[in-house]
């Protein structure tokens, strides 16, 4: 009998390490089959928010992070577009793809069909409406009110709720039409009102001045990758990876490549902008582009500098002494073979390979940091911007960073510092600002190419 016992105990330990092998098996098969193939898929959505194609080339901020983690594991990533939003997680049990990364708020719900990173992003439920609404500033006001959301999100979930909470409210679900695409009709007055994440609502007010971000409806959510459910070793790679790159900056860089300044805003300023671009950019045009291609530039670029300079008036001067569409100075003008700094086509052409002189000088950064440190030494001239990257060396900052620059440029105007310094004070808070700006516009130019990428897909 003691015998059998012992069996039978031996038996229940053999099928008890078998299931924890099968488990553990089951937890490393997607990583096992990813490493073998050398590459990762990423499932997302093609918006201005995950990714999208700019100058045949893949960008969006979900995309940026997948492709660092694929850099991370040391694979190719390879880019799995989903067209319905309601089909991204079922995409992970038909093995689409490996992963979820599409801005995807962590809910009961969802955590019942996929399982989740940890955060890399907090967002808010915001509610979006006209800006001359400024009837609707609170959950009570949204009595008696139809919301317009895309269906099978968080969005509607919420409203749901606040409608199971005795508020009497129309919820009118699309399922065919993104959530950009409501937000835009809330800004040409076709629909009242309208729900968006903060991140999303904040950038696509950027593209649609005309709408408030009136009030939040709910409390902070997280944002997380997802992946199959059991695949618990690539998900301890996912949760590896973020805290890496939160603690090296990367996650910061890569959040500031697309959501820079959003939460700046100038209504009248995003408006002018968009007149003064459809109304006297033509005229320039031509030269603009042919400026921007001979010297290596996006000519979406050069006319966000050139609107930032001179807001496209070719007889802009300064009180400084600077003349013309890109405001040059005589000495600039001079070195780069100008004889008229009012002629529109002499100063294009030679702002942009003054540009590109400057781009050439900081061959040490990369990427967009490299073109926003030239930027600021357009503004600034490249003596305050040198004293700056050494500021930034000493206060133990990345001096090929812009983001270093960011914080050292504004203490040129401070005497502790200033006095220290090769070229002396700088009023070094206006390249910061110059730089900002030029991002804004540049992004708003952006955007209204990407927005046909998108449509054609």
């Amino acid at each position: 009998m003691s015998n059998l016992l012992l069996i039978r105990k031996k038996l229940l330990l053999l099928l008890l390490a078998g299931a924890l092998l099968l488990c553990a098996c089951g937890e490393n098969r997607a990583l096992d089959r990813i490493k073998k193939s050398g590459t990762i898929t990423v499932i997302t959505r093609n918006n201005a928010h995950c990714y999208y194609i700019y100058r045949n080339q893949g960008m969006g901020f979900e995309y940026d992070l997948a492709k660092a983690f694929a850099d991370f594991l040391g694979l190719e990533l390879k880019v799995k577009v989903c067209k319905s939003w309601n089909k991204l997680l079922p995409s992970l049990d038909e093995e689409e793809g490996d992963f979820v990364a599409s801005s995807v708020t962590i809910t009961p719900s969802r955590l019942e069909v996929a399982d989740f990173s940890s955060e890399y992003l907090s967002v808010q439920q915001m509610v979006i409406t006209h800006k001359d609404n400024l009837q609707v500033n609170s959950i009570d006001d949204l009595e008696g009110k139809t919301i317009r959301v895309r269906g099978q999100t968080s969005y509607e979930e919420r409203l749901k709720k606040l409608k199971g909470n005795r508020l009497d409210i129309t919820i009118q679900v699309e399922h065919d039409v993104s959530t950009e695409e409501i937000i835009e009709d809330v800004a040409k007055g076709r629909t009242e009102i309208t729900v968006a994440d903060s991140n999303v609502a904040l950038l696509n007010r950027r593209y649609y001045p005309d709408i408030r971000i009136a009030f939040p409806i709910g409390e902070p959510q997280s944002l997380g990758w997802a992946v199959k459910k059991g695949e618990g070793a690539l998900l301890d790679k996912i949760n590896t990876f973020f805290d890496r790159i939160k603690q090296d900056g990367t996650l910061n860089d890569i959040y500031k490549r697309y959501y820079a300044y959003v939460e700046k805003f100038d209504h009248l300023d995003i408006k002018k902008f968009r007149q003064r671009i459809k109304a006297r950019f033509p005229k320039y045009q031509h030269t603009i582009k042919k400026a921007s291609e001979g010297y290596g530039f996006d000519w979406r670029l050069i006319a966000a500098l050139i609107y930032q300079e001179s807001q496209f008036n070719p007889r802009a001067r300064s009180f400084t002494g600077v003349k013309g569409l890109m405001q040059l100075t005589l000495p600039t003008a001079q070195e780069m073979g100008i004889e008229n700094r009012l002629d529109p086509q002499q100063s294009i052409m030679g702002g942009v390979r003054y540009l590109r002189k400057l781009y050439d000088l900081y061959d040490t950064a990369q990427g967009q940091d490299r073109l926003f440190i030239a930027l600021a030494a357009y503004n600034v001239g490249s003596g305050h911007v040198l004293d700056a990257r050494r500021l930034a060396s000493n206060m133990k900052l990345d001096p090929n960073k812009w983001s270093s620059l960011e914080g050292a440029l504004p203490l040129l105007s401070n005497a502790r510092y200033y006095k220290k310094s090769r070229f002396g004070y700088c009023r070094g808070s206006e390249p910061v600002f110059h730089v900002q700006s030029i991002q804004t516009y540049y992004d708003i130019l952006k955007r209204d190419a990407i927005e046909y990428a998108i449509k054609d897909q």
